[in-house]
């Protein structure tokens, strides 16, 4: 009797997890989707060494502001380990918002780069914006880019810079373009 309940506890509880399981796990398949599908930035799946995702980064700020996120890093398709982002900024800002963030590693130099420590973008370093619904312009160091349409129809143009593209998609909030230069990852394998 006494496995008999071990066993149907031990059942409950798995039960219970696979709902949040299979959440997760559609949170970062979704959002690499959604890149997939977002003009140009679906063409560097095929053509990158792996790229690192993150379904949501929350950034806001009043003078000094900050932003936050986890994500997953994948080298050839294969989920190989965590990462997470944070970014301090001083200067003139107001507002918040969210955004998801792709980065692209063009080759296994700049990924062993990313996943060797703690590493930084440089302030000058920026992301090509795709916005849903609007017109709007970014540059990637130097190549520019438009974005506009909905998110399944967005056209940009990217490319790499020191073995990195990184493209962002908003979510929400006041604040207008989602910068990279200063954010900060950590990483930590599977």
């Amino acid at each position: 009797m006494k496995a008999y309940r071990h066993f149907c506890t031990y059942m409950i509880c798995l039960l219970l997890a696979l709902p949040f399981g299979s959440a997760l796990a559609d949170k970062y398949s979704d959002t690499i989707s959604l890149f997939k599908n977002a003009g140009e930035s679906g063409s560097f799946f095929d053509n990158s060494y792996g790229y690192a995702v993150f379904p949501t980064i929350g950034k806001g700020g009043i003078g000094i502001g900050g932003a936050h996120g986890k994500g997953r890093v994948y080298a050839a398709g294969e989920y190989v380990g965590d990462t997470s982002v944070t970014q301090l900024t001083i200067g003139f800002q107001l507002g918040a918002e969210a955004f998801s963030e792709m980065i692209f590693f063009e080759d296994k130099r700049a990924f062993e780069e990313f996943i060797g420590g703690n590493f930084e973008f440089s302030a000058d370093a920026s992301a090509v914006a795709i916005t849903a619904a609007a017109t709007a312009s970014a540059t990637t160091t130097g190549s520019s880019a438009g974005a506009s349409g909905g998110k399944k129809n967005a056209t940009t143009v990217g490319s790499y810079h020191k073995g990195m593209a990184t493209f962002t998609i908003a979510k929400g909030g006041l604040m207008y373009q989602a910068t990279v230069g200063g954010q900060k990852f950590s990483y930590s394998p599977k």
